[in-house]
């Protein structure tokens, strides 16, 4: 997959969940969680400017 790929499912994976964070499904401290298993699996390391 191309890194260009990887940010899109990235970024579109973590607007889901920033929306659940909203509608108050998962907290801040889940979205945390989740958001650092999602960058991993794209390949983001911690300090990417996508993060």
């Amino acid at each position: 997959m191309s890194k260009e790929r990887t940010i899109i499912h990235y970024t579109v994976a973590l607007t889901v969940f920033r929306k659940w964070l909203a509608e108050g499904i998962i907290t801040e401290e889940e979205l945390t969680k989740i958001e650092t298993i999602i960058a991993e699996k794209y390949g983001l390391s911690s300090c990417s400017i996508y993060r």
